[in-house]
């Protein structure tokens, strides 16, 4: 019999702590990935795949310090004798933040830039600078500058630096974050290609775990306590703390084994497919998507922050193309489109911080008095209109969670301890004492939510969702109903279309800088390809959009003690969110 190759990335009784008598972030890992593995990695929000993946890269304790036992291999190479630099040849990283990672001024040199560092031939950078170009589909993008791009096309960027170096290992810490559905996927074609074709070894780190279950070989779930367990994607999903929405029907449904893809859990809903259709007379309506909006007298009495027909440019780009939106007060409104379509530039329009090349803004604080954001000094603006921009953590300038906080209630006239309660409902058992740059990404997030949307007539809110889990998104959820419900009006701009589902009762969707749809969450959603979530797919014909949906129309799923396992396994309770 022959004996198998060793792992490309091996840890072994690894346990990791950031000091001395702190607990261990990760506990006895032992971990091994073959060449070829596509493994992703999953877990609450904080509980240590940053860290994970550092300690696949080298960078944990080099870099970010810290106290590291047990052993890491990555291609035969110890981390404890061989730095990052040493293993710069066989691991590509890239990070959650792309822009920070950039150190170029061009697409073109970005990509070319790891190779100059390993001393490759300029012929064979010239190829693989265009097969990446190609790749990835950015070939148009070749001369742009780098922090011109939208947040999605940075991160394509960013990975192509990275592959253009032909690593064995690649480790990915949330790249399809930014990235609308149809990009997303492509981005996960071409590491399965990588994983299958070229047998590089591909480590992922998802919170949106419904695009990467599909074509991941392994899981790693980081569960409590810093315990990893290793297994395959259905062995995994049986019990873990976090679960797409396609694994809380199948858990709910009873199905084994667990459907991961569409085509299976189309499969699975054969039958409940056709008890949803006998219901449909009296199930038709949402359980979440009925408007949180006021009597039409109310609505008529509240402020308005609209547009008409604006146009802005950046340069030759033309950004907007003579968009008539508004954000509803008393109404979460999602904003969907794919990558460059105008949706941060509408927001940031809205904000006041982008001037129009054409039409105008108008913020009314009272019928008929209109006045533009943009005249506003900021400390009234904000009294009015509140954005969290897609870089939320550069909000952040305090030495401490607690600092934060506190500032955030004083500025805002709130009873010491709100932004905090807030921050415990999307994050909870963040360390007040922390500095907010050593949170995970998901953490910061939470924290600048938590301290920026305590005020407003208007939340103006751009991709919310990067590094939360699926509890943290649920919160978010209530959070911005809850707004919406006392009346302010809730514009979010984001890709997570499960997060959609649940949030909006209205969709926007952008393409080219112009609206091109324009209605009921239901109706939009259900209707797009695209943008159609898991649960809508599997179900089709009918308008169902969230597991809660299906529970609401069929209560028999859940049997007598299903109410308490559907909420330890992430299921919400029938009829809310």
């Amino acid at each position: 019999m022959r004996t198998p190759p060793p792992p490309i990335v091996s840890l072994k009784d690894v346990t990791i702590r950031y000091a001395v008598d702190a607990p261990p972030v990760l506990r006895s890992v032992n971990v091994g990935l073959g060449e070829g593995d596509l493994a992703v990695v999953v877990g609450r929000t904080g509980s240590g795949k940053s860290t994970l993946l550092g300690a696949m890269t080298g960078a944990m304790p080099h870099f970010t310090g810290g106290l590291l036992s047990g052993q890491v291999i990555i291609d035969g190479r110890d981390t404890r004798t061989h730095r990052p630099r040493d293993l710069a040849d066989v691991v590509g990283v890239v990070g959650q933040d792309p822009l920070a990672g950039f150190v170029t001024d061009t697409v073109e040199e970005e990509l070319a830039y790891a190779m100059e560092q390993l001393g490759l031939p300029g012929a064979v950078m010239r190829r693989r600078v265009e097969e990446t170009l190609d790749l990835l589909g950015i070939a148009d993008l070749r001369g742009a500058a780098l922090h011109e791009l939208s947040g999605g096309q940075q991160q394509r960027v960013a990975i192509g630096s990275v592959l253009t170096a032909h690593p064995r290992v690649i480790v990915l810490d949330e790249p399809t974050s930014a990235l609308d559905p149809t990009a997303a996927e492509e981005v996960l074609a071409t590491l399965t290609r990588l994983a299958h074709d070229l047998a590089v070894t591909v480590v992922v780190a998802e919170h949106r775990i419904e695009r990467v279950l599909p074509y991941a070989d392994t899981v790693l779930h980081v569960g409590t306590g810093g315990v990893v367990t290793q297994g395959s994607p259905a062995e995994v999903m049986l019990e873990s703390e976090v679960a797409p929405p396609i694994v809380q029907l199948g858990r709910a449904a009873g199905w084994r084994p667990l459907p991961l893809t569409i085509r299976e859990g189309r499969r699975a809903a054969a039958d409940l497919r056709a008890d949803l259709q006998g219901n449909i007379a009296t199930n038709a309506t949402r359980a979440t998507g009925g408007s949180t909006a006021g009597s039409a007298s109310s609505r008529e009495r509240a402020p308005r922050l609209f547009t008409k027909d604006l146009v802005v440019r950046h340069g030759p780009v033309t950004a907007l193309a003579g968009v008539s939106f508004e954000p509803r007060a008393g109404e979460v409104t999602v904003l969907m489109g794919r990558n460059g379509a105008g949706k941060s530039t509408l927001l940031w329009a809205l904000q006041g911080a982008q001037t129009p090349s054409a039409g105008s803004v108008h913020l009314s604080e009272a019928p008929g008095h209109l006045l533009s954001p943009s005249d506003l000094k900021p400390a009234s603006r904000r009294q009015h209109v509140v954005l969290v921009p897609q870089s939320a953590s550069d909000l952040l300038y305090l030495d401490s969670v607690e600092a934060e906080c506190a500032a955030a209630d004083l500025d805002r006239g709130h009873g010491l301890g709100h932004a905090r309660s807030l921050l415990d409902a999307l994050a909870p058992g963040i360390d007040p004492s922390a500095h907010p740059r050593d949170l995970s990404e998901g953490q910061r997030l939470a924290l600048v939510l938590a301290v920026q949307l305590g005020q407003g007539s208007f939340r103006l809110l751009d991709e919310p969702t990067r590094g939360l889990d699926y509890a943290g998104k649920d919160a978010l959820v209530s959070l911005l109903r809850s707004m919406a419900g006392s009346g302010a009006g809730v514009a979010v701009a984001t890709h997570d279309v499960e997060f959609a589902a649940l949030v909006a009762d209205r969709v926007v969707i952008l393409a080219g800088g112009e609206v091109i749809a324009d209605g009921g969450a239901r109706d939009i959603l259900t209707s797009s390809p695209s943008f159609a979530p898991q649960i809508a797919k599997i179900t089709m014909p009918g308008p169902w959009l969230t597991v809660t949906d299906v529970l609401t129309a069929l209560p028999a799923l859940r049997g007598p003690d299903a109410a308490g396992e559907g909420r330890a396994h992430g299921i919400p309770a029938a009829g809310g969110v």
